[in-house]
């Protein structure tokens, strides 16, 4: 049951790609969600979500003798999350948001300028593992919003 939590129901285990792979099914779940819940409560869940991965990270990591691990994805779904709860999601704009969110929350996870960066290279653990894709995730979903209003001021 571990493994199904923090692989993200086993997309993490993808050969090719698997915090990509995992984002996508967090984005996917994401909007899933927004269709019965409010934006804030996926704020919340993700916060829940980020809570309980990083004691049943701390477990793994002790089972498997690994930091880090690439099929751990649950970090991208808490990320992806909060990118979608911060970055002024709507039904109006909902396909826009979620590619500006998820692109966004892709360069930043890769990426890993500044304190995402030293967060994922100097913090072990669970918040090692969770820390830099909140970051990503609170940068993505500032980075999304702030997109999405120049698309549309000069475009849309």
């Amino acid at each position: 049951m571990r493994k199904f939590f923090l692989t993200v129901f086993y997309s993490g285990l993808s050969k090719k790609a698997p915090g990509t792979v995992g984002s996508f099914v967090s984005l996917l779940l994401g909007l899933l969600l927004l269709q019965f819940l409010d934006v804030s409560t996926l704020f919340l869940l993700s916060l829940l979500v980020t809570v309980i991965a990083v004691k049943q990270i701390d477990i793994y990591e002790k089972e498997v003798g690994e930091h880090d691990s690439k099929e751990i994805v649950i970090d991208e779904l808490a990320g992806m999350w909060l990118a979608l709860s911060i970055c002024g999601i709507t039904n109006d704009n909902m396909i826009i948001m979620s590619i500006l969110a998820f692109a966004f929350f892709r360069l930043f996870d890769i990426w890993k300028p500044s304190i995402i960066g030293r967060i994922d290279k100097n913090v072990k653990g669970g918040w090692g593992v969770m820390g830099d894709d909140i970051l990503a995730g609170l940068a993505a979903g500032v980075a999304a919003a702030g997109a999405y209003k120049l698309l549309v001021m000069f475009i849309l």
